[in-house]
């Protein structure tokens, strides 16, 4: 196998510059079907994960959450553009 040329080669962290994928290569995920609007990864910070046992629990209170905040009827209209003439 060819090394890299040095510019190209490790520039942070083992990431070079540019990578160049060949598409026509490429191959349907087989498993995409199964998920497909069921799973949302959150990645959580070390210690708010360290207090939930498991997944069960995390969604156990964000429902408990969800519940406690109460709705908008509809929500509120976006500003458009910068500062208001005054």
């Amino acid at each position: 196998m060819k090394r890299a040329s040095k510019a190209v080669r490790d520039v942070s962290g083992g990431l070079r510059t540019e990578y160049v994928f060949d598409y026509s290569k490429a191959k349907k995920n087989p498993y995409a079907a199964r998920l497909k609007g069921r799973t949302v990864a959150v990645v959580l910070e070390p210690d708010v994960a360290a207090a939930f046992p498991d997944s069960k629990a995390v969604n156990r209170q964000l429902r408990a959450v969800v519940r406690a905040v109460p709705r908008r009827s509809r929500p509120a209209p976006r500003r458009r553009g910068g500062r208001t003439k005054g």
